[in-house]
């Protein structure tokens, strides 16, 4: 059989991607968002990546949707797009070759070099005219892009400076684990930044935080892992190192201008930016005294030790253990995470926050709380006494945090049954000054839930704005134990040079002269006793859990009506003198409730005059 004859030619090129004119759209629309300095234009290159790397032509945008980072909004542009070129074009036109007279550029060339034909337009390419000229041209470029080259450095005091700092300095610190959450992150770099990490300015959405992004994107700080994890690169930790230094030798250079000068050195004093944490630093009522505001100074915590302390009376060891007291330095600051948050139910998911907790170096304890399902104590240290059998008991204070976790379809379930509203409102009444509502996000979507997603979401709301509770939203179990983690260790570090001083329930706000609110907390043995859910209730109590049955009565509302009337009595007496059905229907519309001062209205008043005067069931 004779061979096949060997065909001979040119090997024709293939296009770099089948879709050519998507890519051209793509990099115009990169390149107008890019001259307003639009974020936008970010979204665009990694559309523009993803599309570059498929093999197979498309014949709309709407199939680009299974490309990565296409979106419904570039989907929706490109076809646009496409429906005026066929219109511009005829129907029929081809869609995978770019229009005769268009040459398309590389997206991510910045220098267009000519053809090796256009080389030879003009003079040849041995004339010393056409060699001078395209020197000139080569030096001209050379020295446009040696101006054009600079390295990145982030301005003094921004937000991309104190997050370089930050992880330099956690770097260079003994037994370093080499990398900080967001949350920590956060923290430790505020000081060092003029813009706050978690709140914009006023008309601007961005943060300091925002830099992050940059720094990551030009290889200086790396991202990994979920929860996030923040490291410098190589890259990173040499222009952190030149910060450092610069920022050592400004700092020598000031004090150096003070000595010759005369002035006393007086080193920078350093405020505990973290008391803005989560929306918890303004203790606006700490500071409240009888005749208005009390003019005492911020208290100074430094991350450097030797240089921080409080300004507080201290006492002895001895007065301190008859009054009650924990000075400095003789407690711990330990997570308490009630018994159901660990057994029961899905008790894998359960085991999962405590080996998460351990991972993480928390110090915490397993015990049954009748409010909430974590806090945090200071528990006093006592050295073990091998002599005695029975060994001295720590005192322990109830810090003011305190944690409701909820999962989306325990969130829903609550609401359902009834739960949810009774719940807040043995948060608000359980003496602790600051509720935290954790929310785990992760399944909502894909979950058969009884209530409708936006029901859910406003309930969220509701819980932030109306009732005042702080609401932290996490996707999983390992976020919510980063974030009792990042908690734990900013609590540590709020309380590690205060005197803590012992109260009753009943003498809520009346700690010792010159001590804080914060500082005056009670014991956990008498917070725990106080929050228990069965214990004997008075009548006031119990007239509450019926006004809070009604629908639409919340706890604000519940509170506000008992303030007027505090028992059922009292209601119906009331009632009794009015003088006719109208006058009785409107009796609560006036009463006012919550922050604002809002009137309960005609609609509740008349649903509980019903529901109290109706003679007979009620349909």
């Amino acid at each position: 059989m004779p061979p096949e004859p060997v065909r001979l030619g040119r090997k024709r090129t293939l296009p770099s991607c089948p879709n050519p004119l998507f890519l051209q759209w793509l990099t115009e629309l990169r390149d107008q968002a890019a001259e307003k300095g639009l974020k936008t234009q970010y979204v665009y290159q990694k559309a523009l990546s993803s599309l570059k790397k498929y093999p197979l032509p498309l014949k709309n945008g709407k199939e680009a949707k299974i490309l990565q980072h296409f979106g419904d909004g570039i989907c929706k542009m490109l076809d646009d797009r496409l429906e005026r070129h066929y219109q511009v074009n005829g129907p029929d036109a081809p869609i995978h070759s770019l229009p005769s007279g268009v040459q398309h550029s590389a997206p991510d060339s910045n220098n267009l070099h000519p053809s090796k034909g256009s080389s030879n337009t003009k003079e040849p390419s041995g004339s010393s005219g056409g060699d001078h000229k395209r020197t000139q041209k080569a030096e001209s470029r050379k020295e446009k892009g040696g101006r054009k080259k600079r390295g990145y450095v982030p301005q003094k005091s921004s937000g991309g400076y104190a997050v370089l700092l930050t992880l330099y300095r956690h770097s260079q610190v003994p037994g370093s684990k080499g990398f900080m959450f967001k949350n920590e992150l956060q923290v430790e770099a505020q000081p060092l930044c003029t813009k706050s990490f978690t709140v914009p300015e006023l008309g601007s959405k961005y943060t300091a935080w925002s830099s992050v992004t940059t720094l990551i994107q030009r290889d200086l700080v790396l991202k990994t892992h979920n929860p996030a994890r923040y490291s410098l690169t190589e890259l990173g930790m040499s222009l952190a190192r030149q910060l450092e230094a610069g920022e050592r030798e400004e700092t020598n250079n000031e004090e150096d201008n003070k000595s010759e000068a005369g002035e006393p050195v007086n080193y920078p004093e350093t405020v505990d930016l973290t008391q803005d944490y989560n929306g918890y630093g303004d203790d606006d009522d700490d500071d409240k005294e009888e005749g208005g505001l009390a003019k005492r100074p911020p208290p100074v915590i430094c991350v450097d030790e030797e240089v921080g302390h409080w300004d507080e009376p201290q006492a002895s060891e001895q007065e301190a253990a008859a009054s009650g007291i924990l000075l400095p330095g003789s407690y711990d600051i330990i997570l308490c995470v009630d018994f159901i948050e660990t057994t029961g139910g899905n008790t894998v998911r359960k085991q999962e926050l405590v080996t998460e907790l351990q991972k993480n170096g928390v110090t915490f304890d397993i015990r049954k709380l009748n409010v909430g399902d974590f806090l945090w104590v200071a528990r006093e240290q006592v050295a073990s006494d091998p002599g005695q059998a029975l060994q001295p008991a720590a005192r322990e204070l109830v810090l003011d945090y305190i944690v409701e976790r909820k999962r989306m379809d325990d969130l829903c379930g609550s609401i359902i049954d009834g739960r949810f509203r009774e719940q807040k409102f043995r948060l608000k009444r359980c003496g602790l000054h600051k509720p935290i509502y954790l929310v785990e996000e992760h399944g909502s979507a894909a979950a058969h839930l009884s209530l409708p997603e936006s029901t859910l979401q406003q309930a969220i709301v509701n819980t932030q704005v109306v009732d005042g509770f702080f609401v932290k939203r996490v996707q999983d179990v390992k976020e919510s134990a980063a974030y009792l983690t990042m908690m734990t260790r900013y609590l540590q570090k709020l309380y590690q040079n205060r005197t803590l001083h012992c109260r009753s329930r009943e003498l809520e706000g009346d700690g010792p002269k010159g001590a804080s609110v914060s500082c005056s907390l009670m014991s956990f043995t008498e917070f725990n006793h106080g929050a228990v859910k069965n214990k004997c209730q008075t009548v006031r109590e119990v007239f509450a859990r019926q006004l809070m049955q009604i629908s639409g009565l919340s706890g604000d509302k519940a509170a506000a009506i008992l303030e007027h009337y505090n028992t059922v009595n009292s209601l119906m007496q009331a009632y009794g003198r009015c003088t006719s059905e109208g006058e009785k229907e409107k009796l609560l519309s006036s009463i006012r409730y919550g922050k604002l001062k809002r009137n309960l209205g005609p609609a509740l008043s008349h649903t509980v005059y019903q529901l109290y005067c109706t003679k007979g069931p009620l349909f």
